[in-house]
């Protein structure tokens, strides 16, 4: 007898089962249509060809492709202000579509300068569904279920765009959104009674600590079943997983893609393994050396700053464009079975701390900050002086600990996570402890917390 439509594994199983060497061939077609379309329809496109001496004509391997010059979000703001300044809007220089097919505008959330826009068209919008309902099935949600959105909604590329691949699947959509605050998050989440919410990882550590203060029961009383994080890196620490999902007795998973073409979810196991890459269909992920900008293998293992081009894509087309991110990429087999590559998101290159030559990211301090939990709290303050990436040392951290320990444990505290951090970091910082409820929770536009404070003299002798 056939299966149930409910019990398939995939959402689409004729694409998310595909064979390698067919993706290929699939990918392969639809890049040669997308760039002849992007040459056509792009003045920007047009003058990245001609910088490379290149039309869509010349492009006949994967490698011939990676000779089309990269594009960095400096030179689509650029692109915006140009046509600006030439047609009256920012749409004339990126955006293929004619502005009577555009049906959506989102954004970035600006907060190293002007907003970078994405347009994108019905077609657009349907793909985006898609990739949700991909992600979302995996984990095991169905028709039926309720989930709470309760990231940032306004123009975030992962809020409007994330509630309406919610809805396309099926799935009732509950969109409180972090512009309510926390009270209103837990009002909907009382009221509503949602199986599953989407925030970040922070914010859910934050209401595992102060459920019972808020609403009188812990967090784990509140039927959450599943939790997804997104928007910045905690999903896949495994200290933060494994305090969320006790936290909440919820299955955790790690997922990104909002308004673009790549997307990702983890498994459902405990053990992290990272993300898989769930949309090959429509996006063509490369690695570079963030330094050379010279193309990095994808083998197992390699770890290089993303690359992604959009395929079947009409709006806003991205072609080699750099995000800032840096992955690792894995390419043996899931042992949970489900195909393809997976990759872990180490952090943004803009993010990167330089300590004494060492380079670290924030979320491996976090992680390592969490790893001593209950000692302490998970919250952290990175303390420097100037903007990154350079660190003048001492690393100074600001670490928030149970308001229960004595004095002598607070001291053995400090020379623990020293020594753990000195030992899987390879970097020796200046940690003060604070109590419990010092260091509140501050969050950019996205949703994401902001974990570096820069902290000038005047400030320290305050």
């Amino acid at each position: 007898m056939n299966k149930s439509w409910k019990e398939r594994k995939l959402w689409n199983e004729k694409i998310e089962a595909m064979a390698e060497g067919e993706m290929k061939v699939l990918q392969w077609r639809r890049l040669k249509r997308q760039l002849k379309y992007d040459y056509e329809n792009s003045l920007f496109y047009q003058e990245k060809f001609k910088e490379a001496g290149l039309t869509p004509r010349d492009i006949r391997s994967f490698e011939d492709f990676q000779k089309i010059p990269l594009t960095t979000k400096d030179e689509h703001r650029r692109a915006q202000q140009e046509s600006i300044e030439r047609f009256g809007h920012p749409y004339g220089l990126i955006t293929c579509a004619p502005m009577e097919k555009i049906v959506r505008i989102s954004s970035t959330s600006g907060t190293t300068g002007v907003p970078t826009l994405y347009t994108l068209t019905k077609h657009d919008v349907n793909v985006l569904n898609e990739m949700h309902s991909r992600k979302y099935w995996r984990a095991g949600l169905r028709p039926g279920h309720i989930v709470l959105q309760a990231l940032s909604l306004s123009m975030f590329t992962g809020g409007l765009p994330l509630s309406d691949g919610i809805q396309a699947m099926g799935l009732c959509c509950v969109p409180v959104g972090m512009e309510g605050g926390t009270k209103r998050i837990i009002d909907f989440l009382s009221l509503t009674k949602p199986h599953a919410i989407i925030a970040t990882p922070s914010f859910g550590e934050y209401l595992i600590e102060k459920a019972p203060s808020l609403i009188g029961k812990e967090a784990k009383d509140l039927g959450i079943r599943w939790f997804f994080c997104a928007a910045e890196p905690g999903g896949g620490i495994p200290s933060v997983r494994e305090k969320l999902r006790k936290g909440f007795n919820a299955r955790v998973f790690d997922h990104t893609g909002g308004g673009h073409a790549f997307h990702g979810i983890c498994c459902g196991e405990e053990e992290y393994r990272g993300m898989h890459f769930i949309s090959p269909d429509h996006c063509i992920l490369e690695l570079i050396d963030p330094e050379t900008k010279k193309p990095i293998e994808t083998v197992d293992g390699a770890i290089g700053e993303m690359v992604f081009t959009f395929i079947g894509w009409e709006g806003g087309p991205f072609l080699r464009y750099v995000l800032g991110d840096m992955l690792q990429i894995f390419t043996k087999p899931c042992e949970c079975g489900f195909p393809g590559i997976r990759f872990k998101i180490l952090g943004r290159g803009d993010d990167m701390l330089i300590v004494k030559g060492v380079n670290l990211y924030p979320a491996a301090i976090k992680d390592a900050i969490a790893h001593h939990y209950p000692k302490t709290t998970g919250m952290l303050k990175i303390l420097l002086d100037q903007p990154p990436p350079l660190v003048k040392p001492p690393l100074k951290l600001r670490v928030e600990c149970d308001s229960t320990l004595c004095q002598e444990e607070k001291v053995a505290l400090k020379e623990e996570l020293k020594r753990y951090i000195r030992d899987h970091l390879r970097v020796t910082p200046d940690i003060e402890l604070v109590p419990y409820g010092s260091i509140p929770i501050e969050t950019g536009a996205t949703g994401k917390v902001k974990l570096i404070e820069i902290v000038t003299e005047k400030d320290n002798k305050n």
